[in-house]
């Protein structure tokens, strides 16, 4: 008798199979980083296209990011690009660490504490990185 397999497992076995084939350095390929090769949109750009440019007396820039970053906290920081994308934009639009770190702290409260430290790892990442590169802000 054989070993029945799950179905998900079998379909990943056939992808990292024919990743293999099609090129062997895909199967140590890690998304990680990926979002590097999106680049930084500026200050003036965030505001004009999702800032105050779309409403004078509404939100910032700034504050829309951080919103961003509180609802990717929320859904359980699964989305690890997304977060280290949002924390980058946000801290080019003008967020401090410190705004960053208590808006990621204060879903603590609604999204639990495994999410919050899931999403504050993500944003260390790229403020270590922004620090280390003289951008500290």
């Amino acid at each position: 008798m054989t070993d029945p397999k799950n179905p998900f497992e079998m379909m990943m076995n056939q992808a990292q199979e024919m990743a293999k084939a099609m090129n062997p350095a895909l199967e140590s390929f890690s998304p990680k980083g990926f979002e590097k090769l999106w680049p930084t949109m500026p200050k003036e750009f965030m505001e004009m296209s999702f800032g105050k440019g779309a409403s004078k007396d509404g939100l910032d820039a700034k504050t829309r990011l951080l919103l961003t970053l509180a609802g990717l906290t929320m859904l359980g920081a699964q989305s690890d690009t997304q977060i280290r994308l949002t924390v980058r934009h946000a801290l080019e639009a003008g967020a401090t660490k410190e705004e960053i770190a208590e808006t990621i702290a204060q879903m603590s409260m609604f999204a639990g504490i495994p999410s919050m430290t899931r999403a504050m790892d993500f944003a260390r990442e790229v403020m270590d990185e922004s620090e280390e590169k003289g951008k500290d802000k």
